[in-house]
């Protein structure tokens, strides 16, 4: 009897533990790797959030079906922030303590990336921006990064492009003064423009969501700029060109990639075309890579991608490249190799962060036509070493030329004395 009971005893811990080795497996096999989207995908630029959500999602369906990240599926936490500052914070919260995620994509506007930022630093929790343009945002930490060029960067390619391009001598700039990506560009095309020998003639103001801008073209109107600079978004920015002739103001509108939307187009019609932008991605390549996309891309969400897509779609593989080389995924782990992101090749071009966390990459100037932007001008991110070159040409050039005017004055002080002491010779003789 006692044996029998032994037996029993035996057999009901075997089975309790083969029990909970199965229990286990089953939870290692349904864990999944927690990976943040703070996006807008209600409020008036839910469009934005709406398509770079989309990019992201494929770029994560690719990677899950290939076996995802050591093994372990990725799932995206996605969470609307309303294109809200406030409501961005309250979202990355909830992510961090509720859902324990191990990085952030987003968020996407730059206003929200610089609300949210300082709280992913503290937490030590990797954020990758694809779309937060403003410049400070990487100045908060080394946990904080960014896969697209910054503003001082497309500010100063469409200064640049006005300039030599359009041969442009003056300007007005109209900004969204409660947005720092309307700002930050609009600082940077200033001072490229008039170091090229432009002028600002004057820059007035619109808020987010305003309909009726027919006060700031009027005024804009008497200066007869030759180029209207409008670092906005398609919302407003189809209803600024749209109102702006029919108030037959000609000037050539300049803007940055907050315009790249499918929508423009519906918007602002044929008021649009002649219009230029710089932004991060030409579907037009033969690119076999971007051909891919574009096509998966129609495939899975029954559209083209915009530029935010394709963005969205490049930081997330630059982020689950990161989390596959890092050693384990630690938020300190995953950070390093994000950091160290060299020459990826991402559909957006080939792509480094530098030493401030910002991508290094091309940009490419568009121009509208009909009912599309078509591809214009490249332009390459100039390298530090070409940066102090020209410096020290420039410093050079400015000291050669003090030279030469240092010593025309000394032949024309020279001949002054002579031609003086000529003049008091002969008037001795004379005397």
């Amino acid at each position: 009897m006692e044996l029998i009971q032994r037996g029993g005893n035996i057999m009901k811990k075997r089975i309790l533990g083969i029990i909970a080795m199965l229990l286990i497996t089953t939870m290692a096999l349904g864990e999944t790797i927690k990976v943040g989207m703070s996006t807008p995908l209600s409020g008036p630029i839910a469009v934005y959030g709406q398509t770079t959500l989309n990019g992201i999602k494929l770029a994560t369906e690719e990677l899950n079906k290939k076996g995802g990240i050591k093994g372990k599926k990725v799932e995206l936490i996605i969470e609307d922030n309303k294109g809200d500052a406030a409501e961005a914070v309250n979202a990355v919260k909830k992510m961090i303590n509720v859902n324990k995620i191990k990085a952030l994509l987003g968020p996407v506007i730059s206003t929200n990336s610089l609300a949210v930022a300082p709280i992913m630093q503290e937490n030590k929790i990797p954020m990758l921006t694809p779309t937060g343009t403003n410049i400070t945002i990487t100045e908060v930490g080394d946990y904080i990064a960014r896969t697209c060029f910054i503003d001082e960067f497309q500010g100063q390619v469409m200064g640049a492009f006005a300039i030599k391009n359009l041969e442009a001598k003056n300007a007005v700039m109209m900004t969204d003064v409660n947005s720092d990506y309307s700002e930050g560009l609009a600082e940077e095309f200033k001072k490229v423009f008039e170091a090229g020998g432009g002028k600002i003639l004057d820059t007035v103001s619109y808020v987010a969501n305003d309909v009726d801008f027919t006060s700031q073209l009027t005024k804009i109107k008497t200066k007869k700029p030759d180029v209207i600079f409008v670092p906005g978004y398609y919302s407003e920015v189809s209803l600024i060109v749209k109102q702006a002739r029919e108030l037959r103001i000609d000037s050539v509108f300049l803007g940055g990639d907050g315009w790249d939307n499918g929508k423009l187009f519906e918007i602002a019609g044929d008021s649009i075309k002649g219009s230029f932008i710089s932004t991060h991605f030409s579907p037009e390549s033969e690119d076999e890579q971007i051909q891919n996309f574009l096509k998966n891309y129609k495939a899975r969400f029954g559209e083209d991608p915009s530029v935010l897509s394709a963005l969205g779609y490049d930081a997330a593989n630059v982020m689950y490249a990161a989390m596959e080389r890092a050693e384990n995924l630690e938020g300190v782990n995953i950070k390093n190799e994000i950091n160290k992101t060299k020459d990826f090749k991402g559909v957006t071009g080939l792509l480094s962060l530098d030493e401030n966390r910002n991508a290094v990459k091309s940009a490419f100037v568009l121009e509208a036509r009909d009912g599309g932007f078509k591809y214009k001008a490249t332009v390459e991110p100039m390298k530090k070493t070409e940066k102090i070159k020209k410096t020290e040409d420039k410093v050079e050039k400015n000291t050669e030329e003090s030279k030469k005017k240092k010593s025309n004055n000394t032949v024309l002080i020279i001949g002054i004395l002579i031609a003086a002491i000529v003049g008091i010779t002969l008037m001795n003789k004379k005397k």
